[in-house]
């Protein structure tokens, strides 16, 4: 878990996702002294978004082989 390179204290994970998406820093909720998010390992995120871009992209290809065509509009809308 994360911890404030001022006093130590360990963050909560609520505030380390908040930290995440701030735009600038984040007060420690103990000791009020601001930090800014950096990452032990910032090739897991690249990897992650490979892994993120591979995984749309097949359910785009698979989403086409459940789409039918229809003639009739009321029978497309699954309308009677």
């Amino acid at each position: 878990m994360a911890n404030c390179t001022s006093c130590g204290r360990d963050w909560k994970a609520t505030d380390i996702w908040k930290l995440g998406v701030a735009k600038d820093g984040k007060n420690c909720p103990h000791c009020r002294t601001e930090q800014y998010p950096s990452f032990k390992d910032e090739s897991f995120f690249v990897g992650l978004g490979y892994v993120s871009c591979l995984a749309a992209i097949l359910l785009i290809v698979r989403v086409l082989y459940y789409v039918r065509l229809n003639a009739r509009k009321e029978d497309a809308m699954g309308m009677k």
